[in-house]
């Protein structure tokens, strides 16, 4: 069984860090894209980043791009999101997902993933 786990999240002032964990089990990892997406209250899930199967590539959403780093460890089966910098905008709960295989495309698109994990709340407050 498939499972992926965040954890990092909290609640934190404008301008702080955080960084989350995605820890994955049941599936083999380094054969897997990762995501991060985000779901602000009462609006759509958005992406935020992405990476390859082997960390070579990754891809990021203009609003996060300079201030979120993605990154992914193969040994340890997890993947991490850096988030700096961060703002009222950046309120919601973050998803991390898993997309089989080794290209990197459709990376930006929700329906692309075949995993997803619970989600972890993060709040920025001014």
């Amino acid at each position: 069984q498939v499972q992926l786990v965040e954890s990092g999240g909290g609640w934190v002032q404008t301008g702080a860090s955080l960084k989350l964990s995605c820890a994955a089990s049941g599936l083999t990892f380094n054969t897997h894209g990762m995501g991060w997406f985000r779901q602000a209250p009462g609006k759509e899930r958005e992406f935020v980043a992405a990476i390859n199967w082997n960390g070579g590539r990754v891809s990021y959403a203009y609003s996060v791009e300079g201030r979120f780093t993605i990154s992914r460890d193969n040994v340890k089966n997890t993947a991490y999101l850096q988030m700096n910098s961060l703002n009222f905008e950046d309120t919601g709960v973050y998803f991390c997902a898993a997309k089989m295989g080794r290209d990197f495309i459709d990376n930006q698109h929700a329906p692309s993933y075949d995993y997803w994990g619970q989600g972890t709340q993060v709040t920025v407050s001014s």
